[in-house]
């Protein structure tokens, strides 16, 4: 009985480290692409860094964070959203 309890341990610490690893892995991949990305809208600019798996989402979620910064409301932010980036810079 006791061994089985010692092997029953073991399976979950082995388990647990796998599991630690896994999300160490996950959380580096998702986040090889960083980009600074400058938005200009109705006069005004704003400069942000944002990380994600691959460009598109790296560029899209810092143009997202510039346009909430720069309009008032969600009209204004829709409209920022499909203004192309006035710069865009690969940071790694």
């Amino acid at each position: 009985m006791a061994e089985r309890k010692n092997r029953t341990r073991l399976v979950m610490i082995v388990a647990a480290i796998a599991f630690v690893i896994l999300l160490v892995y996950l959380s580096r991949q998702q986040n090889q692409n960083q980009y600074e990305v400058c938005v200009t809208f109705k006069g005004a600019s704003h400069c942000s860094t944002a990380a994600a798996a691959n460009p598109t989402e790296a560029i899209r979620s810092a143009q997202g964070i510039d346009c909430a910064m720069l309009t008032n409301g969600r009209d204004e932010n829709m409209v920022c959203l499909d203004t192309p980036p006035t710069s865009t810079r690969q940071i790694k």
